[in-house]
């Protein structure tokens, strides 16, 4: 497996939480509702942090190394 490695463009993020909905143990946010990655995924937790990527209304998610073709960033 790759290393993965989450890439978050802070600013363009515009707060909405998706991202800590689906991925809390990943993704948490500061006072200011701007995401923050609080550790990098378990395999076991990919797929949830896939989700996250898509789901993002700012589309300021990446998910970089998780042993696909091509990684979704932020669609």
């Amino acid at each position: 497996m790759n290393a993965i490695e989450i890439e978050v463009d802070t600013d363009r993020c515009v707060g909405g939480g998706q991202c800590v909905i689906v991925a809390p143990e990943i993704f948490g946010q500061g006072d200011d509702g701007i995401v923050t990655v609080l550790r990098l995924p378990r395999p076991d937790e990919v797929a949830a942090v896939r989700e996250a990527v898509v789901l993002c209304p700012g589309a300021v998610l990446a998910l970089h190394g998780a042993d696909e073709e091509s990684a979704p960033d932020g669609g």
